[in-house]
């Protein structure tokens, strides 16, 4: 399947459009870490005990130098960030980020989207405690 990305015609209204989707993303990655938002902070703080900032500050020295340097500088300054841990995630994620796309590219899309729902539903699941939530639950009936 030939998906050879078109130019886009750069309009005023198109330029303004870019304009406020890059700054609403700049803001999102600054406040919970981009994609990494996604997989890499939840990882960090169920598995590895991260604090929500350090692993929102490690998700964005990870992914978003220099794009997102001047939110790194700030989670860095205030000691929210491990070099060691962005160092050994990023060589890491560099081969993951190879696998991974090798397997989108070769599967359906509309199971790509299925299983990003399944992250996105399992990772909210997870940071409102309604597993716990549930665990109470059926624990009580019981």
């Amino acid at each position: 399947m030939d998906n050879k990305f078109k130019k886009m015609h750069l309009t005023t209204e198109t330029i303004a459009l870019l304009v406020v989707v890059g700054l609403t993303a700049g803001v999102l990655s600054g406040l919970v870490g981009v994609g990494g938002g996604i997989i890499i902070v939840p990882a960090l703080v169920f598995f590895l005990g991260f604090t929500q900032l350090q692993a929102q500050g490690t998700s964005l020295g990870l992914l978003l130098l220099p794009v997102g340097i001047f939110a790194v500088i700030n989670y860095y300054q205030a000691g929210n960030i491990d070099l060691k841990v962005v160092g050994i995630m990023s060589l890491a994620f560099i081969a993951g980020g190879w696998v991974g796309s090798k397997l989108a590219h070769n599967i359906d899309q509309e199971i790509v989207k299925k299983i990003f729902a399944v992250v996105l539903f399992y990772t909210a699941f997870r940071l409102l405690h309604w597993d716990q939530t549930i665990a109470k639950w059926v624990k009580g009936l019981f």
